[in-house]
């Protein structure tokens, strides 16, 4: 009681010499506390990424292993990366190398596809396949603790997949429906237009990668054994690993699981160069009673390892890569002809495509059409200091956030094999971006950039578009149907 009744005493004094200290502090020192609410507060410099040392080897298969250590929660990632993919289809096999992936984890080594599903959730672990154009990758995410064990299910998918009969049909179906459903979406519709267009059907990016009703009705599980047999050899492939654990410890693991893995020889595999587009022409795609137009514009870009990169970077932030780019603030912003505009380089081993791209009303695909140009047109010019400086800002501030995981580092790890890039490109690379000048974001616009040799990609209803869309002059127009881009329609009566 005594206690409390000290601090009840006291607490009216304590009052009072609080009130009188405020009215003693000088009002300016009160207005200097409030912060400014009149512009955003600057920037800060990027952050410095400094990564921890890469560490290298090779197995005594061949396989190479990258490892980075990353000790502060007790995880693994495990990415294993055959040097394979859908370019290495022939032209009457589009969509071998994915549907191979596809196949791998669904049975192996005597599992069928939900033993093995439940054998990886047991452990806590996740195990994925992912086909692209030139590489598969197997990846496995595991606690430290269930480390061995998964592995040993990443090693059956790889080492000893069964390619049973019945998935493979339930996946052939799983495909041809994915064609039929793929007849009434104008954004997969264009984007298989743009990438023919571009490429052609001789060019591995020029065929979807998941294949055609023909394709897909022809294969057979002797395929998919042969295409395993002929890519996944261990002299074809490299390992990158990072989380809690030390190449010592991970070494004598990957040795014992794949020892059986065999060297053999891998078919070197050419492609036609590609031909860049010559000159601008629309390709109208009717889609009747459609309520938005897809748009495409674009043409053959750079490959990955181009001298330009960095610049290329920059540059499309500005124009298109970002959510504040000139293209999004001015189709979505300023006019509302689309909920997103965007703009992109696909970086591969060859050449990839530039691309513009939105999704417009109906009402409005003229319109449209002319701002996409008016932006394509101005990215020639010089940009201003402001714009170029808030653009490299933007891709310097985001990259850090590309290693807060292990599976992101590991992804990014993989990238650096992929193209042979130095050990010390993470390090340096805030530094390129930041080094590119208003005449290298110039440079690159007018090498990359040519509005008026563009293919056009119009997917939508050709009644309401066509006469607004001719009265621009933007090129002769070319007119398609949906079956002329995707085929006709598979008929799934029958298929099993």
């Amino acid at each position: 009681m005594h206690a409390m009744t000290r601090i009840h005493s006291t607490g009216p004094a304590l009052l009072g010499l609080l009130l009188a200290a405020l009215t003693c502090l000088n009002p300016a020192t009160l207005a200097a506390q409030v912060p400014d609410r009149s512009a955003p507060p600057e920037l800060g410099p990027p952050p410095e990424l400094r990564l921890p040392p890469i560490h290298r080897l090779e197995l005594s298969n061949g396989a190479r292993v990258v490892l980075l250590e990353k000790h502060n929660v007790p995880l693994v990632q495990v990415n294993l990366v055959v040097r394979a993919g859908s370019a290495m289809d022939s032209e009457n096999a589009a969509g071998l190398a994915s549907l191979t992936a596809d196949m791998l984890d669904e049975g192996a080594a005597g599992r069928d596809a939900l033993e093995l599903a439940d054998a990886i959730d047991f452990l806590g672990a996740r195990l994925f396949v992912s086909a692209g154009e030139h590489s598969t990758m197997i990846g496995l995410h595991t606690p430290l603790s269930r480390l061995d064990a998964a592995l040993e299910l990443m090693a059956d998918v790889v080492l000893r997949p069964d390619f049973p009969e019945d998935e493979l049909e339930r996946k052939r179906l799983q495909r041809l429906t994915t064609i039929v459903q793929a007849h009434d979406q104008p954004r997969a519709i264009a984007s298989v237009a743009f990438d023919r267009t571009l490429y052609g059907d001789q060019h591995p990016y020029g065929r979807p990668d998941m294949g055609d009703e023909a394709s897909l009705r022809a294969v057979r599980v002797a395929d998919l054994r042969d295409f395993h047999r002929t890519y996944f050899r261990p002299n074809n492939a490299f390992f990158v690993v990072v989380g809690d654990i030390t190449m010592g410890a991970i070494r004598p693991k990957l040795e014992a699981l794949f020892r059986d893995w065999r060297r053999g020889g891998v078919p070197l595999k050419s492609w036609p160069q590609a031909e860049q587009v010559q000159r601008r022409a629309v390709y109208l795609v009717d889609k009747p009673g459609a309520a938005q137009s897809e748009i495409r514009i674009g043409r053959i870009g750079a490959q990955r390892l181009s001298e330009d990169y960095y610049a290329l970077v920059v540059m499309n932030t500005i124009l298109g890569g970002s959510y504040t780019s000139r293209l999004n603030d001015n189709l979505r912003e300023q006019h509302g002809y689309t909920y997103g505009a965007r703009s992109s380089f696909e970086f591969q081993p060859l050449p990839g495509p530039f691309q513009a791209s939105a999704a417009v009303g109906t009402a409005v695909t003229d319109k449209a059409l002319t701002e996409f140009f008016n932006e394509l047109r101005g990215i020639l010019e010089p940009v201003h200091d402001e714009e170029l400086t808030r653009a490299k800002n933007y891709v310097a501030l985001r990259f850090p956030s590309r290693f807060q995981t292990v599976s992101g580092i590991a992804g990014q790890l993989t990238q650096l094999v992929l193209y042979d890039l130095s050990d010390g490109y993470f390090d340096d690379y805030v530094a390129r971006i930041l080094a590119v000048t208003q005449e290298d974001v110039q440079r690159v616009a007018r090498e990359y950039i040519d509005p008026e040799r563009m293919a056009i990609i119009v997917v939508g209803d050709r009644g309401a578009i066509e006469e607004g869309v001719r009265g621009l002059g933007l090129g002769p127009i070319n007119h398609l149907t949906i079956e002329d881009v995707l085929g006709p329609a598979p008929d799934l009566t029958g298929t099993q």
